[in-house]
């Protein structure tokens, strides 16, 4: 394929493109195949000869589409939104034109600085803190990350590096898996399966904090502070020791008593718009106790971050100054396509201090400069950011974010008016936890009356041991009527399982 036929083709993908997008809600949005079903449908080998290109975009409608769920279809209401919009891809195809692996910033310096200036502008339009906005006189900044899942073990393996090296400068002798054994991690048993997952690839155990539905699924300060103290009684957290005491990772595992003061940090993960129901932990008493007992705070925020751009929303954030890192997804609220995972730090030298590699081919004449960070992993993802946030601007973009929590709000509305259904959590942006009052099997009934109709998409979760539905309004082009078609449906099917119970 030269220039002139990519020219031809490329506009006749952008028309497939915006036709899909513009007819998705006439297709089924869950496919109807087996798994397995792909490979009969392609050879066992890859051609010798070349196909042709219209042999291959046959084939797009003939072997993926009918395997594809549809998250962008307005009928989509499974999980939680994943971005799309059209500056977006038009970006994409820049980006991958360009083509760069902006691993330094000698090896592509428009990689490095559009993201270090698109992290504080979005930094800025959630009203971060200075410290972690990189043009300012503070030690922080933003990078960006594929996932939040990456995010979370990035700032876990930061925090564990802190530790251990903060022990080995005070006994040089003691070896790397003594103290690894020791440390502890804390998150919300609401969390995200990634964050317990961080914790076992970074081989430290991670505590689940419990919650309760009295305390709308969130970590109370008090609950944390409890269990730190049973852990501290046992020798494994980390905390700040003076010069009189001995530390209790020390005492524990019978290593001599040192007299400077010092401290070690580990970790613990809050969660801001939980994946079950969209909870928020207590950051504003979460944050001074991690402070205190010197832990490292992360913040998660993967869905509901985005929608902290609108002032009603941010005192969602308000605890982010206690923060050590934060993180959220603008790939997934924020009309930025996949991957783009946002997150800064209060002191970039953490991240540096973990990461850093230092080999002769990367080494460049302004690495010393300390104007930028911790972007060798860096593409350009940030160049999907500037086309978003210049076209859209940021009025733009909490138009968007407030409509999807007034279709939620009136979702809510419909099912509170209906006496057969209740409210599982608070419904506090785009995400409604519903169920039949009923036993569990007639919800995983609904569900599965719901899916296989393939009308409508929705998955479930699983709050105080009772099944439930969540219907979180996902797509970019969903309206009023697709909500009310929705709960038509549901209502509808709700009906066939109810008079199927027996009497």
């Amino acid at each position: 394929m030269d220039a002139a036929e990519f020219r031809r083709r490329g506009k006749e993908m952008v028309d497939l493109i915006a036709d899909y997008l513009e007819n998705i809600e006439q297709r089924p949005v869950y496919p109807d195949v087996e798994p397995g079903y792909l490979r009969s449908l392609i050879p066992e080998e890859a051609p010798e000869e070349p196909d042709t290109y219209e042999d291959v975009v046959k084939d797009i409608e003939r072997v993926i589409m009918p395997g594809v769920t549809h998250w962008h279809s307005p009928y989509f209401y499974a999980y939680f939104p994943t971005a799309n919009s059209f500056p977006a891809m038009l970006a994409d195809m820049l980006s991958g034109a360009i083509g760069c692996i902006g691993f330094s910033w000698a090896a592509s310096p428009a990689c490095t600085e559009l993201e270090t200036v698109m992290m504080d502008w979005l930094g800025k339009m959630l009203k971060l803190p200075e410290d972690f906005i990189a043009g300012t006189h503070g030690q922080g900044g933003g990078v960006i990350q594929g996932t939040a899942s990456e995010a979370t073990l990035v700032a876990l393996l930061a925090a564990r590096s802190r530790a251990v090296r903060m022990i080995l400068a005070s006994d040089p002798q003691r070896p790397e898996t003594g103290i690894t054994s020791k440390l502890v991690a804390y998150s919300s048993d609401q969390a995200h399966c990634s964050v317990e997952r961080a914790g076992m690839i970074a081989g430290v155990r991670m505590k689940k904090i419990p919650t309760e539905q009295s305390d709308k699924y969130a970590v109370q300060g008090e609950t944390l502070r409890r269990m730190i103290q049973e852990d501290k009684a046992a020798g494994l957290i980390p905390f700040y020791v003076r010069t009189e005491h001995t530390h209790p990772l020390l005492q524990y595992s019978g290593l001599r008593k040192y007299s400077p003061p010092w401290h070690i940090s580990y970790f613990f993960c809050a969660t801001l718009g939980t994946t079950p129901s969209c909870a928020f932990d207590h950051i504003t008493e979460l944050g001074p106790i991690c402070n205190a007992e010197k832990i490292w705070m992360h913040i998660d925020a993967a869905y509901a971050g985005s929608s902290f751009i609108c002032p009603e929303f941010r005192p969602l954030l308000n605890g982010i100054e206690f923060a050590d890192s934060f993180n959220f997804n603008p790939h997934k609220w924020l009309l930025v396509n996949f991957d783009c995972s946002t997150m800064w730090v209060r002191k970039r030298s953490d991240l540096i201090g973990a990461f850093k590699m230092d080999p002769l081919y990367l080494k460049h004449d302004h690495q010393e400069s300390g104007r930028y960070f911790y972007t060798d992993n860096s593409l350009f993802r940030s160049l999907k950011m500037w086309f978003v946030f210049r076209m859209y601007g940021l009025k733009g973009l909490q138009d968007y974010i407030r409509k999807h929590v007034e279709l939620a709000k009136e979702f809510e509305s419909l099912v509170r008016a209906d006496q057969r259904f209740e409210i599982s959590a608070d419904v506090v942006l785009g995400l409604v936890c519903f169920r039949l009052k009923g036993s569990n099997e007639v919800n995983e009934t609904l569900l599965k009356r719901i899916n296989n109709g393939r009308k409508i998409h929705l998955v479930p979760c699983q709050l105080s041991g009772q099944f439930v539905l969540r219907f979180a309004v996902c797509a970019r082009t969903t309206e009023s009527r697709h909500i009310r078609e929705a709960w038509r449906l549901i209502t509808q099917l709700a009906e066939e399982v109810m008079q199927e119970l027996p009497h």
